[in-house]
């Protein structure tokens, strides 16, 4: 991936073209990528679209919504035609027939379970709130499939900068992550988090 040469200790990515390679459905077939993948998972409303847009410093390439439950397929960013950053869909929405969540599970599932070029996946919390029922359930579900996701903890502007560590021990405590496990605190406002994601990435990838 591009670096900027003047700051290569700080890990700024140099974004030169990124697009939106492949969406798929429920009844899609996966695509073999050949290249590395970083996978963002999250509840519905989360944030996924906002950081992954910050993330490739674009507006509004992945779409954001104030309507939970807006990101219903697996959409596949290629980022400096090196790697894929993959959107997948949100979880927990409640206004979703149980059906379809469970559409949605096996398409998550199966993404997690088929990729032969995965390699990193992130978990998306909302700092201000305590991990819930189905953030655990998604946690352990992606370390059941061979993982050890990184947390990300969005929306950090949101808080006073004195309750992020608070909050970031209530989510490490509340998923009962495996130790050394990085908990990030992002701002899709501030930027806030960008860099150690990237170089996170980066150390996957």
């Amino acid at each position: 991936m591009a670096k900027d040469r003047k700051n290569r200790g700080k890990c700024i990515m140099i974004i030169k073209q990124v697009s939106l390679k492949y969406v798929c459905g429920i009844t899609s077939t996966l695509p073999e990528t050949k290249q590395p993948e970083a996978a963002f998972a999250g509840k519905s409303n989360v944030g996924k679209s906002s950081l992954i847009n910050a993330l490739m410093n674009r507006k509004a390439l992945a779409r954001t919504s104030g309507q939970p439950g807006k990101t219903q397929t697996i959409n596949f960013y290629h980022v400096n035609e090196e790697m894929y950053l993959v959107d997948l869909p949100g979880y927990g929405y409640a206004k979703v027939s149980e059906s379809i969540k469970m559409k949605w599970g096996n398409m998550i599932e199966s993404y997690l379970h088929s990729s032969k070029t995965l390699k990193a996946v992130f978990l998306l919390i909302d700092i201000r709130r305590e991990p819930s029922a189905n953030d655990k359930t998604m946690y352990d579900w992606i370390v059941y499939q061979g993982y050890q996701p990184v947390i990300i903890a969005t929306k950090s502007d949101k808080i006073k900068r004195s309750r992020v560590q608070k909050q970031v021990k209530l989510i490490r405590e509340g998923l009962d992550v495996t130790e050394g496990t990085p908990i990030v605190p992002f701002s899709a406002q501030t930027k806030q988090g960008r860099d150690e994601i990237w170089k996170l990435i980066e150390e996957f990838c």
